[in-house]
C-alpha cells in the first residue's frame, strides 16, 4: 500500500513535534538527547500554532493546568529549552481581532485628502534641478561653455549624434555588457556556492579570489592586450571580470548567512542536498544573490567603458576618447549622458526582476508596506 501524501510544512512540523515529544524517553539518564532537534521542532511548533502563553505567577510543577508556559505534555529537558525560545510578550492578533479591524478602519482616514506622489517623478527631481542650474549658469556666463556646454547643446549634440550612427554605438556597448556580465555571473555563482558550500575549497580558493578582487580594473588592460590581441576578447573578458567580484561575494555571504536552524528542519525532514539548496538555501540566500548582480551589472558598465578606452573603434568608449582627442566637451557629456541612462534602464530590469522573485518576502521595503 502506498503511503499517504505527507502534509503541508506547517502541519508536517506540528506532527513531527508531537511525534518526538510522544516518544521521547522520560528516564533522567537520557541526556544525549539532540537539543538542536528539540529547538527546530519547537521553532516550526511555533510558527505553526502562535507564540505559548507565558505564565503570570510563578511556575508550577510540569503537571499543572494549560494556562502556564510551554506545552503541557513536553518532558523535562524540552521544558528545560522553553524560555531560550524567542516567544513574544504579546500575543500576536487573529484574524478578526478588534485590534486588525480598528486599524483596517484607521488606514484610508490617514490617506484621505492627499495623493501619493510617483516614485519616478521623485526620482527626476535632483536630475532636472541640476540640469536646470548648469544651464542657468552657461546662459549667465559663470561657466564657460567649451568646458561645460548647456544641456540643450548636449541634446543637439546627441541629435547629431544620432544621424550619424550613433545607435551602432549604443548596441556595440550593450552587447559587450551583455556578453560579458552574463560570462563573468555564471562563473561568479558557480564558484561562490562551491566555496560557500565546502569549507576545503573556501579555504583554497576564498584568499587567492579576495587578492584578485584588490586589482584595480586598468591592471588587466595591458595583460589581456598582450594575450588576447585587441580584438573583441580582451574587452569582454575585462567585463567579465567586472562583474565576477560582486556577484561572487553576494552568492557566499548569501549561502553562508543562511540560519542554521533552517538547515536542521530541512535535515529533520531528510530532505536530498538538491532538495535542500533548492527548497531552503536558495530562498534564503536569494536577497543577497540578487543585490550581488545589480552591483556586478553596474561594475560591467564601468569595465566597459575602460575596455572601450582602448582600442575600439565603436561603443560608448569610443565617442568618449573621440571627444577629448576632438576637444569636443559637448561629446564626452552626450557619451557620460548616454551611459547614464542606459546603466540606469538595466539596474530598473534588474531590480524589476528581483521584486518579481522576492514577492513572497515580508519586508519593511515590500509593496504591502508601501
Amino acid at each position: 500500500m502506498n503511503e499517504p501524501t505527507p502534509p503541508p510544512s506547517a502541519a508536517l512540523a506540528a506532527a513531527v513535534y508531537r511525534g518526538q515529544a510522544a516518544a521521547r524517553p522520560t528516564s533522567a539518564g537520557n541526556g544525549n538527547w539532540p537539543r538542536a532537534r528539540f529547538t527546530a521542532s519547537f521553532t516550526a511548533r511555533a510558527a505553526t500554532h502562535g507564540p505559548a502563553p507565558r505564565a503570570s505567577g510563578p511556575s508550577t510543577a510540569s503537571g499543572a493546568s494549560g494556562s502556564q508556559a510551554g506545552p503541557p505534555s513536553a518532558p523535562a529537558p524540552v521544558r528545560a529549552l522553553l524560555p531560550r525560545l524567542p516567544w513574544p510578550t504579546r500575543a500576536i492578533p487573529k484574524p478578526g481581532d478588534e485590534t486588525i479591524a480598528r486599524a483596517q478602519q484607521a488606514a484610508p482616514t490617514r490617506s484621505r485628502g492627499r495623493l501619493p506622489t510617483p516614485a519616478w517623478l521623485l526620482g527626476l527631481l535632483l536630475p532636472a534641478a541640476l540640469l536646470a542650474s548648469a544651464e542657468a549658469a552657461v546662459r549667465a556666463g559663470l561657466l564657460a561653455p567649451n568646458l561645460l556646454p548647456p544641456p540643450s547643446a548636449i541634446l543637439e549634440t546627441i541629435s547629431e549624434l544620432a544621424q550619424r550612427g550613433l545607435a551602432s554605438h549604443v548596441a556595440a556597448s550593450t552587447v559587450r555588457v551583455a556578453i560579458g556580465f552574463a560570462a563573468g555571473a555564471l562563473a561568479a555563482i558557480l564558484l561562490g556556492a562551491a566555496t560557500a558550500l565546502h569549507r576545503p575549497t573556501h579555504a583554497l580558493l576564498d584568499p587567492t579570489v579576495q587578492a584578485l578582487r584588490a586589482i584595480p580594473s586598468l591592471a588587466w588592460v595591458p595583460l589581456l592586450l598582450l594575450w588576447l590581441g585587441i580584438d573583441e576578447a580582451p574587452k569582454l573578458v575585462l567585463i567579465a571580470i567586472g562583474a565576477f567580484f560582486p556577484v561572487y561575494m553576494g552568492v557566499a555571504s548569501g549561502i553562508r548567512g543562511v540560519d542554521r536552524k533552517l538547515v536542521e528542519v530541512a535535515r529533520l525532514y531528510r530532505l536530498t542536498p538538491i532538495a535542500q539548496a533548492r527548497q531552503v538555501l536558495l530562498p534564503a540566500a536569494l536577497p543577497a544573490i540578487l543585490t550581488g548582480l545589480r552591483n556586478g551589472l553596474g561594475l560591467a558598465w564601468m569595465f566597459m567603458v575602460a575596455a572601450e578606452l582602448i582600442a575600439a573603434s565603436r561603443g560608448l568608449g569610443y565617442l568618449l576618447s573621440d571627444g577629448r582627442e576632438t576637444s569636443r566637451a559637448d561629446i564626452v557629456l552626450a557619451a557620460i549622458l548616454l551611459l547614464a541612462v542606459l546603466g540606469k534602464a538595466s539596474d530598473s530590469l534588474m531590480l524589476r526582476l528581483e521584486q518579481r522573485l522576492l514577492a513572497w518576502r515580508d519586508s519593511f521595503e515590500s509593496p504591502r508596506h508601501a
